[in-house]
Parts: C-alpha cells; structure tokens; sequence
C-alpha cells in the first residue's frame, strides 16, 4: 500500500495533524496501540495567563483563534460539542499575587483576558478566598477522550487506521516502508515514547508524570473553573475533576495513594464542603513537555524523511490545532516550520 504520510500514535498532535491532512486530500494511515495516551486523560485546559506573574502565554493572540476554528469545525462535521468554553477563576495564593494581577488588568494586550479582580473580601460559594481571586476570559477544556474517539472511528471508516504495537526496527529506510506501507513520509507522535525512538530520542524532553481524579460530591461550587495552583473543572452539579500532580522522577503511568493523597488536600484547603466527596476515577500518564517549552517540529537531520510532531506538554489542547496546520503547509509546500528541531541539530552531530 502507498500512502503519502505515516503518522505513529493517535493522541490529540497525531490525530489533529492526520485530520489536517486528510481535509488536504493527502493519504494517510495512523498506527496505534489502542491504549490509553496522556491525551485521553489529560484536563485539556486552555489558559492564555498563567504563571505567579500572569503571564500572557507566547503567540496566544494567534494560537486561541485557530484553536476556536479547529474546534468548532470538528464540532460541525461529528455534531458534536468538543470545546467547553468556561470562565476561570483564579484563587489568589498570597497578597503578591494579587498585587501582580492588578498590575496587568490595564496592561494592553491583557483586557481580553482578565475580567474583573475581586479583593479579599470577596466571597464565593463553598470556596475558600482568603487573598481574593481573578476572573479569566477565553479559557475553558477541550472533552478529549470523545474527540479521540470519535476521530479514531473516522480514521476506521476511511481506513486510514492500523492497530499495532509499532516497532521502530520493522521502518526500512531506502525506500521507506512499513510493514506492507511504503510511505513519502512518517511522522512520528509518540508523545512520552519518544524518549525510545531511536532517531529522535536525542531531542531534551523533560517528561513530567500526572495524576488526576475525578470526584463525586454533594457540594454547591461555582460553574466556573478553578485555579488554586492546581485546578479543579465542574463536570456536572455532582462531579468534577482536580489535578494535578507533577513528578519528573517517576516517569511511570501508574496511579499512588501518595498522588491521591495530595490531590484531596489540596482541595479540602479550597473548600471543606469536598472533604466528604468519593473518588470515583483515578488516572495517571506521562505529558511530553521539552527542555525549552517549545514542541519538536521538523525533520531528522540524518533522514529527512522522518519527521517529529510532538513536545506540546500540557498546553497541546491550546497549541496543536494552529501547529498542525503550519506543520502540514511545511509538509506539503515546504514553508517554515515553526519551533523547528534545527534548534538542536548541533546536540546531535556533537553527540
């Protein structure tokens, strides 16, 4: 079989950039293991301000609107929501934060954003607010898991899907193939497992593993998101989701009573009325975040026709959408790519 792309893994950079594509009238074929991916778990908050400091984050102005666009057109064609735009709010943690957040409520560029800033005297309901909070624009979570899925049954029906457990020793190079694949291209979006490509394993991730739960709970809390340094997302008036845990030293997907326990402290201190609330989900995997907190884009220095799409971290929800369209213009018109791995290329031929 010949296919112009072979892309390896479908979580949220693999599948958004094999949809890309295929709008294109490009052949493509995805190739996955069917397990769980740290997309199918993953919060999918988009946040444009972030940080102690409330930082803006780095080319949001353009990345947000064609993340509505990417959204609202998968929306339309599955006729299905994928995008849930909520308000966040922001818990202060200390009087300095406070102090940073009105230092940037009149700043240009962040009116967009940020709402209103309530004092310390304001109240929420079944919330703890000693240092008052911030109001948040724009922000809200993409419902992963449905759009994968409903995205792997497009891929299904198109035949453009192969569940496999893929091997890197199975790719011959001169011509490149696959198993019975002869492809122009294979792009790898492996997330974690990258660290075990042997082209691309020299690029500097610094993986992070997270935990995350799902509560049930009697308590009356505000229909907004919640930013405590972790955050907590109202699912329905029963549950919601917190998360969540960061640990570089255990890069392993396995849920600890120690990551629960953290959790559940966590948001007890926000709010008591959650202390008698049940974990009914636990779940645990590993975001591809990078050195520099950019994604890998590009081509193998070596093998030009290996490609890497990956390195979106926790912010994927909010990067993928645009970097896939340019990544695809490169691709298929070889224009420039964005946070190309040429950054790195001297690491790896001084290796």
């Amino acid at each position: 079989m010949d296919v112009d792309f072979l892309i390896i893994g479908q979580g949220l950079a693999g599948s958004l950039l094999a949809w890309e594509l295929i709008q294109r009238g490009c052949k493509v074929i995805i190739v996955d293991n069917g397990k769980e991916n740290a997309s199918q778990i993953a919060a999918g908050l988009i946040n444009p301000i972030t940080g102690m400091r409330f930082v803006k984050t780095a080319d949001v102005d353009v990345l947000l609107p064609a993340t509505k666009r990417c959204y609202s057109d998968l929306a339309t064609f599955f006729q299905q929501v994928f995008y849930i735009e909520k308000p966040m709010l922001r818990l202060f943690r200390s009087p300095q934060e406070l102090q940073n957040s009105l230092k940037r409520l009149n700043q240009p560029g962040y009116q967009d954003y940020i709402n209103e800033v309530h004092p310390t005297e304001a109240t929420l309901s079944n919330i703890t607010t000693p240092f008052g909070y911030l109001q948040q624009n724009q922000t809200g979570y993409l419902l992963t898991q449905p759009l994968l899925s409903r995205l792997k049954t497009f891929f299904i029906e198109k035949n453009c899907y192969r569940t496999a457990d893929f091997n890197h020793r199975d790719i011959q190079l001169n011509p490149l193939r696959w198993q019975d694949i002869s492809a122009r291209q294979i792009v790898f979006c492996e997330g974690y497992q990258a660290r075990e490509n042997p082209w691309f394993s020299w690029l500097p991730f610094q993986l992070v593993k997270g935990e995350i739960l799902t509560l049930q709970h009697s308590t009356d809390l505000p229909d907004n998101i919640i930013n405590y340094g972790n955050w907590l997302i109202p699912l329905n008036n029963q549950q919601i989701r917190i998360g969540a845990t960061f640990d570089r030293k255990t890069l392993d997907t396995l849920t600890t009573e120690s990551g629960k326990r953290h959790l559940l402290n966590e948001v007890k201190q926000v709010s008591a009325s959650l202390t008698q609330s049940t974990v009914i989900k636990h779940q645990a995997n590993i975001r591809p975040c990078t050195l520099d907190k950019q994604p890998f884009l590009g081509y193998h220095p070596r093998h030009k026709q290996l490609a890497i799409f990956n390195g979106f971290g926790a912010k994927g929800s909010l990067q993928i959408p645009w970097y896939s369209q340019q990544f695809a213009n490169a691709l298929l018109n070889n224009t420039p790519i964005p946070a190309n791995i040429q950054r790195y290329y001297e690491s790896y031929f001084t290796a």
